[in-house]
């Protein structure tokens, strides 16, 4: 006559142990360092971010987070890395668009599966890139860059990081739209990028303006315009994308966002998610976001996946636009 009684109690009380048991592993974790996968070089942006979140994580974490650069072949070997983990949380990388949104149309025998071999953790921030020339470049604003690249078709280099990857793209969507011919010269990184600026070797590139901000202090470069919602304090004479009728250029979303192993248990998920939410947005982290001219932009697990789900369909379409060939 209890049994009723009883079956409830005990559900109840097994629901209860299974918080319990969820809340216990989220409190477990991590049980080791924790390796920080970055598809760039050491001093690059990203690279700069993380060694501080890594910092100030660390003790918050109760274990070390450890960088690891990884910069090759637009951003395969720090994916792969990553996609081949064990599947414990204990390996995470921070990747883009190249790595998640462009390489599926890109390479024809990718060694990972972007939409199976990922777990997606949170975006972490956005670039505020620019549109950066040579000191030397007889320019000073888009109008003037555009009618010299109309002018001198072929004379004009841009610096990307790779064939096809973002900052590639842009280049041929602007000469596209402006019906010119700029070439693309690779470099390994952000710093070698800024690097080929500074000494003329390059003449533009479409870079995050952080990582210019001693070029242009130094008058070495040139900022023509921005992305983001407004224009730059320090650079007012810069216009946004927007304002010229350009949002539609591939590198106008350039985020960074954290990533895991498929497969990583959900606490660990969920530990991560709320530990690098909770730094992100605290003011003298978001502070030092800003220095960097980039603005923090967190989410859930859910809504990271979306964003990337719907920038690799965005890339997808363009590549096929440019009838650009899986290699």
């Amino acid at each position: 006559m209890y049994a009723p009684l009883i079956a409830p109690a005990c559900l109840a009380a097994a629901g209860i142990a299974t918080v319990l048991s969820a809340g216990a592993l989220a409190q477990a974790f991590p049980v080791k360092p924790i390796r920080v996968i970055i598809p760039q070089t050491p001093g690059a942006g990203v690279d700069l971010i993380l060694r501080k979140a890594a910092e100030d994580l660390t003790p918050r974490m109760g274990q070390t987070l450890v960088i690891d650069n990884q910069p090759a072949a637009n951003s395969v070997v720090a994916a792969d890395m990553c996609a081949r983990a064990v599947p414990d949380g204990h390996t995470v990388c921070v990747l883009n668009n190249d790595a998640v949104a462009i390489n599926p149309h890109l390479f024809a025998k990718l060694p990972y599966d972007a939409a199976r071999d990922f777990r997606p953790v949170t975006n972490l921030y956005y670039i505020l890139g620019g549109l950066l020339v040579k000191s030397a470049l007889p320019v000073n604003n888009v109008q003037e860059f555009q009618a010299y690249a109309q002018a001198k078709p072929g004379v004009l280099n841009w610096a990307t990081l790779g064939p096809n990857t973002s900052t590639d793209l842009s280049r041929r969507w602007l000469a596209d739209l402006w019906k010119s011919n700029i070439p693309g010269i690779p470099y390994k990184g952000g710093p070698q990028v800024f690097t080929a600026l500074a000494t003329g070797e390059s003449d533009v590139t479409w870079m995050g303006v952080y990582g210019a901000l001693s070029l242009l202090k130094a008058g070495k470069v040139k900022l023509l315009a921005v992305n983001g919602s407004k224009r730059l304090a320090a650079w007012p004479d810069a216009p946004t994308l927007k304002e010229l009728g350009a949002d539609n250029m591939p590198s106008a979303q350039s985020w960074w966002g954290l990533l895991t192993t498929a497969g990583a248990p959900e606490p660990a998920v969920r530990r991560l998610n709320a530990e690098f939410v909770q730094l992100f947005h605290e003011p003298k982290f978001a502070a030092f976001l800003e220095s960097l001219i980039t603005e923090p932009s967190t989410n859930t697990p859910e809504e990271f996946a979306n964003l990337i789900r719907d920038r690799r369909e965005f890339f997808g379409k363009l590549l096929r636009d440019y009838n650009i060939p899986r290699q």
